[in-house]
């Protein structure tokens, strides 16, 4: 049975076969009337909410038409993350659309805890909405969810019996994740609150849990990941956990460290190599390993400990690492595998004379180079009549937007500059993306 729970107990203790009752804030929406509300709301327009809610308000009690619009705001800005299908039957806090796993990167993951450990229960401790213990019980894994928030609870609960209703039972506990018995489970997921009054942390030490508290306990545990800012210095990152970044789309996401004791579930060996498919070193978790996923391809590059590559004249083709790769220093590993160098010992862009497929880098043939310079760039663009101008930077400090306005181009034809350094030198590589 799906249930809501109060206390600090072990998870191994039978809760009460009664659910708690809904919250007063989330109860009405659930009602036939709320229901209706929503369903209507569904693809209103914000800028007409006035006028909307006045003529829903001679209709529908007024807190109810608070409470819908707020949370029809909310599945609208969910969408980025979920999708249509599942935000718009999802309920919402702020901090939890804000604060919530992506979920196809919550996929990624649940199918590494299948791998680590195919059959333990999942311990998802600060679970927020419900974002990743719905993927965790989409993949076969029972879990048990805990938060401190009463509304918070109500909402992972009805998010996991509406989007994971016919897998394992989610049992979701509202406790303080500091005060709560985790002797017995099989596996922690602890995702760390990184953000407070004053907007997002930087400081590990001061995440809710901190970061310290929840790597003891994954530790104690004998398996489990910790979810951790992308920016993390990589100082910080135990020596017996393995840390992943990940990036969707391009974009990094997040970082995850990885924990499984020598001897427990999984399959501890292997894990180096460079490029895969979402399958490979799903089941492995190395000490000390640093690992890139991009999604949603699911290509995973592990460290091989390369020293820095060689800093080169540029090449004909320069190569773009996904910034998950960057982030988990593994630059010099792609750089191998393009038989490439950089342009700048402090530019993690790669510079190479043949061009090679990556998983992890994009590619793009350079046609000119040139000192950095306003006039000059105007007077090529011009002659070549472009009219769309994609600007990467690394290593410089011009914006992008200022840039093209200043430019003002016009023409048929599009092209990209990187405005970055060369052997420390500002410098201009013009060019265009590889098919």
């Amino acid at each position: 049975m799906d249930r809501v729970t109060d206390r600090a107990s072990s998870p191994a203790a039978s809760p009460p076969a009664v659910p708690a009752p809904p919250t007063p804030l989330l109860a009405p929406l659930l009602s036939a009337e709320g229901q209706a509300l929503l369903a209507e709301l569904r693809d209103h327009d914000p800028a007409q909410e006035l006028a909307l809610a006045t003529r829903l308000r001679r209709e529908h009690p007024a807190e109810l038409v608070s409470a819908a619009l707020a949370q029809a705001r909310l599945r609208q800005r969910a969408v980025a993350k979920f999708g249509a299908e599942d935000a718009y039957r999802m309920y919402f806090t702020p901090n939890g659309v804000e604060q919530a796993t992506r979920g196809s990167v919550a996929a990624h993951r649940a199918a590494r805890f299948r791998a680590l450990a195919p059959d333990a229960r999942v311990t998802d401790l600060c679970c927020g909405i419900g974002g990743d213990a719905i993927e965790l019980a989409r993949a076969g894994l029972a879990v048990t969810a805990v938060d401190l928030d009463p509304l918070t609870c109500e909402i992972a609960l009805t998010n996991v019996r509406t989007l994971a209703p016919d897998d394992p039972p989610v049992a979701v506990t509202r406790a303080d994740v500091l005060e709560y018995d985790t002797t017995g489970a099989d596996a922690l997921f602890i995702d760390p609150a990184r953000r407070g009054g004053r907007g997002r942390i930087f400081d590990p030490e001061a995440y809710s849990p901190p970061l310290s508290w929840a790597v003891d306990a994954v530790r104690r545990a004998g398996a489990g990941a910790v979810k951790i800012a992308p920016g993390i210095p990589h100082e910080l990152i135990p020596d017996d956990f393995e840390a992943e970044w990940i990036s969707d789309g391009g974009d990094v996401k997040e970082a995850v460290l990885w924990h499984r004791r020598e001897g427990g579930h999984g399959n501890g060996d292997g894990g180096g190599g460079g490029g895969g498919g979402m399958r490979d070193g799903l089941a492995s978790v190395v000490r000390g390993t640093r690992r890139a996923t991009l999604l949603p391809s699911g290509a995973t590059l592990t460290g091989r400990g390369l020293p820095d590559p060689p800093v080169r004249p540029v090449g004909r083709f320069l190569y773009e690492p996904d910034g998950a790769v960057i982030r988990a220093h593994l630059v010099a590993e792609v750089a191998e595998d393009l038989d490439g160098g950089l342009i700048d010992e402090t530019i993690a862009y790669i510079t190479a004379d043949e061009p090679r497929r990556s998983a992890f880098a994009t590619a793009y043939e350079i046609t000119d180079q040139l000192p950095f310079g306003l006039k000059k760039l105007k007077a090529l663009l011009r002659e070549r009549e472009v009219g769309v101008l994609t600007v990467k930077k690394r290593g410089s400090a011009v914006e992008p937007e200022e840039l093209r306005r200043r430019l003002k181009l016009k023409g048929p034809h599009a092209t990209t500059v990187f405005l970055t350094r060369v052997a420390g030198a500002p410098t201009m590589l013009i060019g265009h993306p590889v098919a």
